[in-house]
């Protein structure tokens, strides 16, 4: 006979309350997604030095078009707010003081994936294209590629495709802008 054991799932006011409260703190690492506390894996040293170079690399090519967030929370819905490692944002004057971005507020996010593959593919990009998030990149650094996702409909994405070294890729919502693969993954 196997036990059905119910699930609680947290909200996003929750999951902030309990930070509030100190039953969570930032050295916790952990984002929540579909209810659910996660726990992140480590930042290595090659994953913090991608997200570093992304983030410079980005932050000169978009100017004033985009903002640049890197590892900075994002509102899905009242159940999920995950961190991905670099989003780019639509422009806003208070640059999201008042509050997180949303769904509606993104044009891109990159999950820089060294030891999550995994996890980035299976969690938090079913998790992405149900709150419609236009596009998502994962450098998938085991395979030594980056795996394109667009067009979410109905809960995934319509439109896939996998880069190597030697390409180049462009956000869909930015197409004046190029990225060569070799400098994604290093």
């Amino acid at each position: 006979m196997s036990v059905q054991v119910a699930r609680r799932y947290f909200t996003v006011d929750e999951y902030h309350r309990m930070a509030e409260a100190g039953i969570l703190s930032e050295d916790d690492r952990v984002e929540l997604i579909e209810g659910e506390i996660l726990k992140m894996s480590p930042i290595g040293s090659r994953h913090a030095a991608s997200v570093k170079r992304l983030n410079t690399l980005l932050n000169s090519l978009v100017g004033q078009i985009a903002i640049v967030s890197v590892q900075d929370p994002i509102l899905l819905n009242n159940f999920s707010e995950p961190e991905p490692d670099i989003a780019l944002l639509k422009p806003r004057v208070d640059f999201y003081a008042q509050s997180h971005p949303t769904s509606r507020d993104v044009l891109l996010v990159i999950e820089i994936a060294d030891t999550s593959v995994e996890y980035d593919r299976g969690i938090k990009l079913p998790a992405y294209a149900r709150s419609e998030i236009p596009e998502v990149w994962i450098a998938n650094f085991p395979a030594d590629t980056v795996e394109a996702y667009a067009e979410p409909v109905n809960g995934s994405y319509q439109h896939t495709r996998l880069y190597k070294r030697g390409e180049s890729i462009s956000p869909q919502l930015l197409p004046g802008i190029s990225i060569e693969i070799n400098r994604i993954l290093g």
